[in-house]
């Protein structure tokens, strides 16, 4: 499918919001990418994991690690068509990530972190740490959407089906607090 046909999945399944959005970041945005809602239909999941899937064909990956909790769906469907394994971090009471449910890495294990969105890196970043720390070779990152400003997280380039280019902000320098639209925290760690 070309780009324009990936957006159209997005705009048309709801995943890409307009509007003014406070993101998990703390960052504003007038654009929200909400995948969840183009997973929503197993059939969307499906075609967007076979596409990413086919990206990271050729870096012989063996397990595929997402972050909790929209980066699930995604992920598990990559590592079915990749036909490897999959496994995810949960948080602690600390608020940091590990692996648990008896999930386990082998050293030298060639993985993939799949996530939904990339916009800052951070979980991306922790989900790298979680893996390499267990003895991992993280060889791939991809995303659905990339909307990073580098391309890359921690010296990884992002493999992505869209990239966007949607500029954030910070609160106190937001134009579009200034103008005075209604704030909408969407983010799973603020609000449903």
């Amino acid at each position: 499918m070309s780009r324009e046909s990936w957006m159209d999945l997005l705009e048309r399944t709801g995943a890409l919001q307009h509007g003014h959005f406070q993101l998990s970041s703390g960052l504003h945005s007038a654009q929200y990418v909400q995948c969840a809602r183009a997973l929503e239909k197993p059939r969307d999941a499906a075609t967007l994991g076979e596409e990413l899937a086919s990206r990271l064909a050729p870096a012989r990956v063996n397990r595929v690690i997402s972050p909790p909790l929209g980066a699930l769906l995604i992920g598990y469907e990559v590592a079915r068509h990749l036909g490897c394994r999959f496994a995810f971090p949960e948080r602690t009471s600390t608020g940091s990530l590990r692996l648990r449910r008896g999930f386990t890495i082998r050293q030298g294990e060639r993985i993939a972190v799949v996530e939904d969105v990339i916009t800052t890196g951070g979980t991306t970043r922790e989900v790298i740490a979680v893996a390499t720390g267990l003895g991992g070779d993280v060889v791939s990152v991809a995303a659905i959407v990339d909307r990073s400003a580098e391309g890359a997280v921690a010296g990884r380039p992002i493999e992505s089906i869209v990239a966007l280019s949607i500029p954030t902000y910070p609160p106190a320098a937001c134009p579009l607090c200034e103008a005075g639209e209604r704030l909408i925290a969407p983010g799973s760690r603020t609000e449903a």
